[in-house]
């Protein structure tokens, strides 16, 4: 028997379940169908699709409200409706979040066991910068596995790190060189130490767990198993450091959920999108 979607939590402001909140389903549901179509969107068909995952109105209302705020949508009345349109800044965000959500998993590179070491010393005292730190060098695929050693076998995101440290006003005092693993410990070990790779795993197997065999109606079931499907993948960019093969755990879970992703996507899209017009009247 087919599966239907899981039940839909009421999420507001004051009460999200798990990282589903009324913002980022926004923004997922911004990327996913404003950014493609490229033409405003009533108030009506945003409001009506994250009334599919159980956001109140006044909820779904004050996220287009501090989405706007925050200078990535404007508004413009026409009548007594108000439709609201990506700003430049707006497409730029989505433009390069979709380009890193779909090219996730895609295009892996050959690794020559050469390692990326980047030394950033930041005080104990100052626990934002600390933090700020560990969000930004994480997201772009680097490990710790001692405090102020970041660690990747991808040796291109060079760049990346410095940018960010320099952001950070940070890169004058940070060091960086590439090299392969030593004869002291293990590099499984080290491994194990800058990464929780089990943690990784078990989202992926929640993923494939979730998407496995459901089989949406079409309409809004569509619409919201695909909303629902890159809601649930654009965490993994940042959860999964994409480490090369040798590196990983055998039996890694990551390809097949990158293969479920990417066959889930194209054979719901039409459908979902088709639904997506059908609100803008």
């Amino acid at each position: 028997m087919a599966k239907q979607a899981s039940a839909r939590p009421v999420v507001s402001r004051r009460r999200e379940v798990g990282d589903t909140s009324a913002r980022s389903l926004l923004m997922t549901v911004l990327g996913e169908f404003v950014l493609p179509r490229g033409r405003p969107v009533w108030t009506s068909a945003l409001v009506e699709t994250l009334a599919l995952f159980g956001v109140e109105e006044k909820s779904a209302r004050q996220a287009l409200a501090r989405t706007a705020a925050e200078g990535w949508l404007a508004s413009e009345r026409v009548g007594r409706r108000v439709r609201w349109a990506l700003t430049p800044p707006g497409r730029r965000l989505l433009t390069e979040g979709a380009q890193r959500i779909y090219d996730f998993g895609s295009g892996e590179r050959a690794w020559d066991g050469t390692w990326l070491v980047v030394l950033v010393s930041v005080p104990e005292t100052k626990r934002d910068l600390r933090h700020r730190v560990r969000t930004r060098l994480s997201w772009a695929g680097f490990g710790s596995p001692e405090p102020g050693v970041w660690i990747t076998p991808h040796t291109h995101r060079e760049p990346e790190a410095l940018a960010v440290l320099k952001e950070l006003q940070l890169a004058d005092g940070a060091l960086s060189f590439t090299a392969t693993y030593g004869a002291l410990g293990s590099e499984a070990a080290m491994v194990a130490r800058a990464w929780d790779l089990s943690e990784v795993e078990e989202r992926y197997e929640a993923f494939i767990d979730g998407f496995t065999g459901l089989h949406p109606a079409p309409g809004d079931p569509t619409l919201h198993a695909l909303t629902l499907l890159v809601h649930e993948w654009r965490r993994f960019p940042f959860l999964d450091p994409r480490l090369p093969p040798e590196l990983l755990p055998p039996g890694w879970s990551g390809a097949r959920a990158t293969a479920l992703f990417h066959d889930r996507h194209a054979h719901w899209t039409t459908g979902a999108r088709r639904r997506w017009e059908e609100l803008q009247d």
